[in-house]
């Protein structure tokens, strides 16, 4: 960790207010970040600001639509004017959607599409150009899923998303090796958060129901989500490019 505060890393994640996003920031301010948070609603970052400078990191709050190529532009410009440097982009902002293939309307697959996909695309596109017109490496990390490699009913939308975010990976990383940008992802199974107990808790037998596909008799904790995005942004992480690290408990293993 640098002693001098103007020579720490800076780290951007998305959606970051709550659940695996704050979690997520919070890991990097303890590994001595610095922080860039956002959020569609950027007064619910209020929180997650106090507790990330409550561990010594400069942070900037910021309003992001991930669905207008106007706000991504801007967000990315804005971070890297303030800190001078942006040296990790965190794509975790996402919204999901629970409905039968057969029933997903043309409006509702779009939604996920621009900001699960297309979105990620061009935050890390404009996190590239910035990095590249700097002459300066880089680190991207998307948060992917299971759905986008085994099958579950009700997740069609978001799992095809998921999966055009791993492809995704693959092709940035090959494109950008050359500049110093490594680009790899995360996906996670089921993650216990307090949205998930909300949803658990509104249908019952569900939690056992998703408990008894994974081999390892439970879902990934947070920290276990955060930890694995702070080794692949980090430098422990550093030769590796191009992958998708599987926080699942064997359940992709069949």
């Amino acid at each position: 960790m640098a002693e001098n505060k103007k020579e720490r890393p800076v780290a951007l994640v998305t959606g970051a207010a709550q659940g695996l996003g704050a979690a997520i920031a919070l890991r990097l301010a303890r590994e001595g970040y610095d922080l860039a948070v956002t959020r569609l609603h950027p007064e619910l970052l209020a929180e997650m600001a106090a507790k990330l400078e409550a561990l010594g990191a400069r942070t900037l709050s910021l309003a992001l639509d991930l669905r207008s190529q106007q706000s991504i532009e801007q967000t990315i410009d804005r971070v890297a004017d303030t800190f001078g440097r942006i040296d990790v982009l965190v794509n975790n902002a996402a919204v999901t959607l629970h409905r039968h293939a057969i029933d997903v309307t043309r409006e509702e697959w779009q939604d996920i599409i621009d900001v699960n996909l297309t979105g990620t695309f061009f935050m890390s596109q404009q996190f590239a150009r910035s990095l590249i017109g700097r002459k300066a490496s880089g680190c991207i990390v998307n948060l992917a899923s299971t759905h986008g490699v085994v099958a579950l009913a009700e997740r069609s939308t978001y799992g095809i998303a998921k999966a055009g975010v791993i492809h995704m990976t693959r092709m940035l990383a090959f494109e950008w090796a050359g500049h110093g940008i490594r680009v790899n992802a995360v996906a996670p199974g089921t993650v216990d958060t307090p949205t998930r107990t909300a949803y658990f808790k509104a249908r019952p037998g569900s939690r056992e129901a998703m408990v008894q596909r994974v081999p390892m008799g439970r879902f990934a904790t947070l920290e276990e989500v955060a930890g694995a995005v702070a080794y692949l942004a980090g430098r422990d992480g550093g030769f590796i490019t191009g992958q998708t690290l599987l926080l699942d408990g064997g359940l992709t293993i069949y």
